[in-house]
């Protein structure tokens, strides 16, 4: 066949939509998604952003994921780090896949929320005190060992913590001085201190289809990389 008409038939099949096949979806593209069938992915273009995309997704019983919604997200105001090596009072997101241990909120979990919500009061703090006990973990009322300067009263934070849920990034084993009080919350003004945040709304419809029985995970990462969010 002449290379005209090699063009010409190509361009033939572009016009009947056959065209190149569309990726996989991302979480098919990922080494691990937890083994759940529910996955949130927040996806930044690379390390020192501080926007990106936070998308939430199923997998069917045929295997095949399907995003059932997304939202712009922000990052850290010093981008992301890589979990394993991260440090406390750097502003970096975490990347990583993480377990959701529960949710909180100041105000009243949006009805047909599954996940146990926990309501934030004035005695409620989280700690952030690496010579503490209750280092990253809620403490309510503070813990007598986990210094003010050290924690966060969670319902100073009206905005961002309205809702929001726990990101299990050193949570079950927690190392000192490698980070804690990470979680998906509500937007505040900007970049967070290194959490993952999304508009109120998202985060309502992120609450109302997060299933706990269907093992629902985090991954945090890039979109390329040494923390590409495929890697995971």
């Amino acid at each position: 066949m002449r290379p005209g008409a090699v063009a010409l038939a190509v361009s033939s099949l572009i016009a009947l939509g056959a065209g190149p096949p569309a990726p996989p979806p991302l979480p098919a593209r990922m080494a691990d998604t937890g083994g759940g069938t529910q996955l949130i992915t927040a996806v930044a273009p690379e390390r020192a952003s501080t926007t990106g995309t936070v998308s939430w997704w199923d997998r069917g019983g045929d295997g095949r994921w399907v995003r059932r919604g997304f939202a712009p997200a922000r990052f850290g105001a010093n981008g992301l780090a890589a979990g394993a090596s991260r440090k406390q009072g750097t502003s970096t997101t975490p990347t990583g896949l993480y377990g959701l241990p529960y949710a909180f909120g100041i105000k009243a979990a949006p009805r047909g929320t599954a996940y146990r919500y926990r309501r934030v009061h004035r005695d409620s703090w989280w700690c952030q005190d690496n010579d503490s006990r209750s280092y990253n973990r809620w403490s309510e009322p503070r813990a007598a060992d986990c210094r003010a300067a050290e924690a966060e009263q969670l319902i100073t934070y009206r905005a961002q913590y309205a809702h929001a849920l726990v990101i299990g990034f050193n949570y079950a084993r927690p190392m000192r001085g490698r980070g804690a009080g990470i979680f998906l919350h509500v937007n505040g003004r900007g970049p967070t201190a290194g959490c993952v945040s999304v508009p109120e709304d998202a985060m309502r419809q992120i609450l109302t289809w997060a299933d706990p029985a269907r093992r629902p995970h985090i991954a945090v990462g890039t979109t390329s990389g040494k923390t590409a969010v495929t890697r995971l």
